[in-house]
């Protein structure tokens, strides 16, 4: 089955959500390896496009095997908007997308992310921008719930983005009070879903098959968006994609994780301009998810954050799975 966002047909299975400095191409590949069936970059600076900042371009780069893919944007302010669009037109997104829920201070100060949850009139005026601007390439929003728990807005927020021509609307079940803490609230996501005639993708607490599962179920949403879940866990999108297969999902041992895990450093090494002592800095974060919940992992992930090259990672994974082994004959001789 396939849900269309304009005229991109995206597999309903679940999908990618944009994290920065997390879901960087190297991040992105490797979900598309395993079943994630659509990818939106990090998010980009629009004023940052329109003032030709060099590693802004950088992040609207699509390549042919990250499709369908969108790019994210995130401004508050609807001419730099429309001008970041059609900028980003020439890279050929198939989607471009516009971040109205970041949390973080830095976005929410500058009145982008969030903080247009608290002036639904701009978010209006920032998303018709962008549609005209598109030039018929599909524009959707993520937004959150609210800005706080008095403020619970997402339901009049994706109607006037409708009414804006948002082609979809994705929904964080958390205010930007929350940031990433407590626990999403999913009716929210159905509310927005009964109200919209748009497509509508849900987001919050979605960290393995089952919860995807009970995210389609309980809100009614047409695409399901896992974040943190994907976090050294590629493996999240072969077994949704398995289960709507109809086929039998098989985890991954911890040889395999360990093997993926050197794939996705070797990726990360190979796209950085960087040195690898450097470009390893921004591949330790990985390494490390990659090793979470094992027998002796807390001590390996401290490790993880002192590696300085692809060697010492390959030395580093062969230790831990003989860890793992070790530990597993001695449990099978009691």
């Amino acid at each position: 089955m396939t849900i269309n966002i304009g005229n991109v047909s995206i597999k309903k299975t679940a999908v990618l959500a944009p994290m920065a400095s997390v879901a960087d191409r190297a991040y992105r590949l490797m979900c598309k390896k395993y079943g994630a069936s659509y990818l939106v970059s990090e998010m980009v600076s629009a004023k940052g496009i329109c003032y030709s900042d060099k590693k802004t371009s950088a992040l609207c780069t699509v390549t042919d095997e990250e499709r369908p893919m969108a790019v994210q944007l995130f401004g508050s302010e609807p001419d730099f908007m429309a001008e970041a669009v059609k900028i980003v037109l020439q890279y050929n997104p198939d989607i471009i997308d516009i971040n109205m829920g970041c949390p973080v201070p830095k976005v929410v100060n500058t009145g982008a992310g969030s903080a247009l949850m608290k002036d639904i009139k701009l978010a209006s005026q920032i998303t018709e921008s962008a549609v005209k601007s598109a030039e018929g390439t599909p524009v959707t929003v993520k937004i959150r719930s609210g800005w706080d728990s008095e403020h619970i807005n997402a339901v009049e927020m994706s109607k006037a983005l409708e009414n804006s021509g948002a082609s979809a609307i994705a929904v964080h079940g958390r205010t930007r009070e929350q940031f990433y803490s407590g626990k999403a609230d999913w009716n929210i996501i159905k509310q927005v879903k009964e109200s919209v005639s748009i497509p509508v993708i849900g987001n919050g607490d979605v960290t393995d098959l089952d919860s995807c599962i009970e995210m389609y179920k309980n809100t009614g949403c047409d695409l399901v968006m896992i974040g943190r879940g994907t976090y050294g866990n590629p493996f999240i999108f072969d077994a949704i994609d398995s289960y709507f297969k109809g086929e039998t999902y098989t985890p991954p041992d911890v040889s395999k994780k360990m093997r993926v895990m050197l794939e996705h450093i070797h990726l990360i090494l190979s796209m950085s301009e960087k040195s690898e002592e450097l470009a390893m800095h921004e591949a330790r974060k990985h390494t490390a998810w990659y090793m979470n919940g094992y027998y002796g992992s807390a001590k390996f992930r401290g490790r993880c954050y002192q590696l300085s090259s692809y060697a010492e990672a390959e030395a580093l994974a062969e230790e831990f799975i003989n860890l793992q082994l070790t530990h597993d004959q001695l449990l099978s001789r009691k």
